[in-house]
């Protein structure tokens, strides 16, 4: 890839691993620090020239292209100190040239915003400045520990995005929920829409209004007062497990969210200051060489000691 200067004109030639982006995206990528109102004023202006002619923001950029990008200034404000992502890594659950899935710790968020100043990907790019490229392939809340896919080429970030559209890979998690969940309890399919709080918090509510939702569940082992599940996602709603359960009447131990908020107090006296929430395991093809990937991540310390101090349903004091 060309070293894409700031301070100079470049002319940089698309290769396959950045081919069929919007050049607006592409730009955006890789002039960090430049204010996107500027990135867009010189594609308007035609400082930006695509094969020597103007272009619209909107246009993709093909393999052996060649981009004229205008000497640009990064903005001036500096980012405070304790707003710099510290580098960071994590355990690693599998790693090739093209794919990176860590086991994400719970309270680590994926990425910087919504009043977090970083997260995973941010601390992943300081800890490997040599790694070119490096994209989250999705999500997982703040509080949800597990399993989370990074891509290091964009070839793989395409392909792994085009499995999720078509729901290839199969993402599974352990849940703790309150109560004894009935066992024919599997299919829940409800439509979930999103909405902010007058406090400007992110929401998700079940409505008939929402977008359709479907999660599978499985009894892995009932407690007196709980129910250990397997969640077996078929779609990947926000905050789908969570609010699916807590609409089931068997909310999340620990979920800040949409939990027992009175219970919650007296599991973290017993030990439980989480969202008993885990990615457990992945199954898909690799996006390139199409093998077939079997992923796992045990359960966290602490969510198994906490399992260790619960009662089994029918077993006597």
């Amino acid at each position: 890839m060309t070293d894409i200067r700031k301070d100079s004109v470049t002319l940089h030639t698309v290769d396959e691993e950045e081919a069929g982006q919007r050049i607006d995206n592409f730009l955006l990528r890789v002039l960090k620090g430049v204010p996107k109102s500027h990135i867009y004023r010189i594609l308007r202006s035609g400082e930006v020239r695509l094969n020597k002619g103007r272009v619209d923001a909107s246009a993709r950029i093909a393999t052996g292209d060649v981009l004229r990008i205008p000497p640009v200034r990064i903005a001036e404000k500096k980012p405070l100190g304790r707003h710099i992502a510290p580098a960071a890594t994590f355990p690693v659950v599998y790693e090739d040239e093209v794919l990176l899935v860590i086991n994400k710790p719970a309270g680590v968020a994926v990425h910087g915003g919504s009043g977090v100043s970083f997260g995973v990907i941010e601390q992943l790019r300081q800890a490997h400045p040599d790694w070119r490229y490096l994209e989250l392939v999705h999500r997982l809340d703040r509080e949800t520990s597990g399993l989370l896919m990074v891509a290091k080429k964009r070839s793989a970030l395409v392909k792994l995005h085009e499995l999720i559209r078509n729901n290839v890979p199969d993402k599974r998690y352990l849940a703790l929920g309150l109560g004894h969940w009935p066992a024919d309890l599997r299919h829940v399919k409800l439509p979930l829409f999103k909405f902010s709080t007058p406090e400007g918090e992110r929401r998700v509510q079940a409505g008939p209004d929402g977008i359709a939702a479907h999660t599978v569940f499985r009894v892995v082992t009932p407690y007196r007062s709980f129910t250990l599940v397997e969640a077996q996602l078929k779609t990947g709603r926000t905050h789908q497990i969570r609010v699916h359960m807590q609409e089931s009447g068997h909310p999340i131990a620990g979920d800040e969210k949409y939990g027992d908020f009175g219970f919650n107090k007296e599991l973290a006296r017993r030990g439980l200051k989480r969202m008993f929430l885990h990615a457990t395991s992945l199954t898909l093809p690799h996006p390139l060489t199409g093998e077939r990937l079997e992923l796992k991540a045990p359960l966290p310390a602490e969510l198994s000691a906490f399992l260790e101090s619960l009662t089994p349903y029918g077993q006597d004091l």
